[in-house]
This record gives structure tokens, sequence and C-alpha cells, in this order.
């Protein structure tokens, strides 16, 4: 009867984790989602050119990269609950900061805080969700990123409604920001303490000092990751371009490839949990890129607006289950918890974001957007021979005898 008690009370605690953990990622997916739709907005507040705007926009990604590493090195001292409860809420405030600031030198600010932070969140959140699924003993961060995915199309619908409603850009942005700041705050205290972050069953004997983490499945896996992050640019910032100037679609129409790419998205991290529960996650993600390949050939060789559409959907739900189990996998070679294979495998997505979006505007400015997308589809089938390096890691089991001691 005790044993079952205690069984009880773990399933419980770890479900109050898993909903604290789930708000975290509901918070990033809203702010981020929330600032990156509202970016025309502020190209035209501070008058930035087309080159500066990219400009700016790279420096972002390099800054968050610093902030993953940042994360990586102070988790592993204090835990990733305790940088995630710091750096989430300045990640709402400095979305707001955008949207109140007066001038350039403000935005800089504002937005070196976003990067740095948004990197920090990115990786402790994901080291939050490893260690809990490590827990749990089965797949769950799939679920994690659906919530992630949610929270971007609410951010969206936002921006939409204070664009729609002519408000100004502080009022939505403090929408988000009132919102993620309480919802980090409220479930801050709830997430996977220190001790917590490894589960029982990984854990060796008493004063065994934790394996070093190794670089090269690390890179794999990586390279993986950020392959997918070269679609997932392209497609957040090139595919209305695509579609209106592309395929001659109009205005109303040409933000549907985007619409149509995250909303399978989140229909696929759905249910993704259960297809790597059934098939593994070499075989989940091998099949997510063949998915992912034949969404962007569609989209290459769409006719019109509407099969182009279809093909970003495609797309989207061949790439859902790239980047859960990525974290999954590096979870694996970091036995001890301290969230070092997390936060580097993370590094990957930003390398995604700094090659994609340039690499597709610069060659569609000498060729056609066609050709643009044609680069994303053959750099996308690599993930299907990368996928042997999701395969689970088999430990050798410790002496009962050597536990005892």
């Amino acid at each position: 009867m005790t044993g079952i008690a205690e069984h009880t009370t773990t399933g419980y605690r770890d479900g109050r984790r898993r909903v604290a953990i789930s708000a975290s990622y509901f918070v990033q997916g809203l702010c981020f989602a929330a600032l990156l739709t509202q970016v025309p907005v502020l190209q035209t507040r501070f008058g930035f050119s087309d080159l500066g705007l990219a400009g700016l926009l790279l420096a972002v990604p390099v800054v968050a990269g610093v902030g993953s590493l940042l994360a990586g090195l102070v988790a592993e001292r204090v835990g990733s609950a305790a940088v995630l409860r710091v750096v989430q809420p300045v990640v709402c405030l400095s979305v707001l900061a955008t949207g109140l600031v007066p001038n350039r030198p403000g935005l800089y600010v504002a937005l070196a805080f976003f990067g740095v932070c948004v990197g920090a969140v990115d990786a402790t959140m994901n080291m939050q969700g490893v260690g809990l699924e490590r827990r749990y003993g089965r797949s769950i961060l799939a679920s994690f990123h659906a919530v992630w995915s949610a929270a971007g199309i609410l951010g969206a619908l936002i921006s939409s409604g204070t664009e729609h409603w002519r408000l100004p850009l502080g009022a939505g942005f403090g929408v988000v920001a009132v919102l993620g700041v309480g919802l980090s705050v409220g479930f801050g205290p709830r997430l996977l303490s220190r001790a917590e972050e490894t589960a029982p069953a990984d854990a060796g004997p008493a004063g065994t000092p934790a394996p070093a983490v190794p670089w090269r499945p690390i890179v794999l896996i990586g390279l993986a990751v950020a392959l997918m992050y070269i679609a997932d640019s392209a497609t957040s910032n090139w595919s209305a371009l695509y579609l209106r100037n592309g395929l001659a679609a109009s205005a109303a129409i040409a933000s549907w490839g985007y619409a149509a790419y995250q909303g399978c998205m989140l229909v696929g991290r759905v249910g993704a949990d259960r297809v790597v529960r059934r098939f593994g996650p070499v075989v989940a993600v091998r099949a997510g890129g063949v998915v992912a390949v034949l969404g962007l050939a569609l989209v290459v060789a769409a006719p019109g607006s509407a099969a182009a559409i279809v093909g970003f959907g495609v797309l989207g739900l061949g790439l859902c289950v790239v980047v859960p189990q990525s974290f999954s996998a590096a979870g694996q070679y970091d036995p001890g918890g301290t969230g070092l294979a997390v936060s580097r495998v993370n590094l990957f997505n930003y390398v995604g974001f700094l090659v994609g979006a340039p690499l597709v505007g610069a060659i569609e400015s000498v060729s056609t957007w066609r050709v643009g997308f044609a680069v994303p589809l053959v750099l996308v089938a690599a993930i299907i021979p990368l996928a042997v390096a999701f395969r689970p890691v088999r430990r050798a089991a410790v002496p009962a005898a050597q536990v005892a001691e």
C-alpha cells in the first residue's frame, strides 16, 4: 500500500511539473510569434531599409546563441529552473519594451535583451522537458512543442487584432507581456527542481561524477536541427512573398502558406509522441524527412498558390518531429542532467535561422523563388540519413551491489 501511495504521489507531482513546463513553452511561443509578426511595423516605425532590417534580424539569433551557451553553463551549477524563472519574465518585458521605445538605440537594447534571454529560455525550457521525459520514461517532448506552436498561433492572432483595431504596438505587446509574466511567475515554483532533473533510473552510485557530454553525436543531431530550421526560416520569411510575387496570389491568400505550415506542424506534434513510442525515434525522424522533402518538392513545382499552400502544410507535418526528438536524443548523452547537451543542440537552431532566410533570399535575387526554395529542398533531404543519430543509447546497467555501496 505504501508503494502504491508513493507512486501516486510521484505521478501527481510529475503531472504538476508537466503543466508548469507546458506554461513555459506557451509563454515562449507567444512572445516569439508576437514579436516576429510585428517586424514590418517595427521597420516602418524606425525607418529601416530592407538591408538594415535584415542585419538587425540576423543579430538576434547570434545573441540568442550566446544566451543558450550561458544558460547551459549556469544551469549546470544551479539547475535549469532557477535560470528559467529569471530570464523568461525578462523575455516578456523585452517584447513590451520593443513596442514602447522611442528610438533606434532603445530598440537595439530591447532586442539585445530579447535575444540573449530567448536563447536562455529555449535552452532551459528544453532542459526541463528532457528532465521530465526522463522521469516519465517515454516520449512526451513533442507535446510541449505542440503547446509552443499553439501559443505561436495565438501570438499571431493578437498581432492581427492589434493591426485590425489600429491599436498602439505597445498595447498588443502589453497583453502578451502581462499574460507571459503572469504565467511565468505563477508556474515557476512548480518547475522541476535541480534534484528532479535526473530520473532515478539514470542515477549512478553516490559520488560518481557525471560522464562528459560527447560532441560527435551532438553535432550530428544538431545538423538535423539546423537543416530543419533552414527550411523553417525560409518558410516563415519568404512563403508569403513566394505566393504573392512568384505565384500571383492575392495579399489575402499570401499568408496562408505560413498558416498551413504552422497549423500542420501543430497537428503533427500532437500525435508525434505516439508515433515515436510505436516506431522509435529513428523511423519517426526519417519518415518526417521524407514527408518534408515531398512537401518542399510540391512547393517548388506548384503550378499555382493552392498547391504551394498544401506543400507548405506537408512540410510542417514532416518537420514537426525533428526538434522535439533532437532534444530527447541529446538528453541521452547527458545522464547527469547538467543541461549541456541540450544547450549545445539548441545552438544549431540559430545556425539554421542565420543560414536559411538569407540563403533563399539571396538566390531569389539572382534567380527565381522556385530555385530559392529548391535549395532547402536539397538540404532537408540530408535529414533522412542523419536520422540514425537519433537512435536510443544503450547503457550498461549498474550492478545492484555497486548501487548498494
